[in-house]
């Protein structure tokens, strides 16, 4: 995550906050990132392929 990034989520929190709920932001948008960028390079499943996988759970 770039600090700009970083920076801009702690600005869309109230003034006052908790620091769990900041560290969960800041996981949350990561994690968006990170599957924005695995869609870019073709890393993901179909939902067909996700629904078999989750039948053998």
């Amino acid at each position: 995550m770039k600090r700009d990034k970083a920076i801009d989520t702690v600005k869309e929190l109230p003034k006052e906050f908790e620091l769990e709920a900041l560290i969960e932001k800041l996981v949350f948008v990561e994690k968006i990132e990170q599957g924005l960028v695995q869609l870019k390079k073709g890393k993901t499943q179909s939902h067909e392929k996700v629904k078999e996988i989750a039948k053998k759970w």
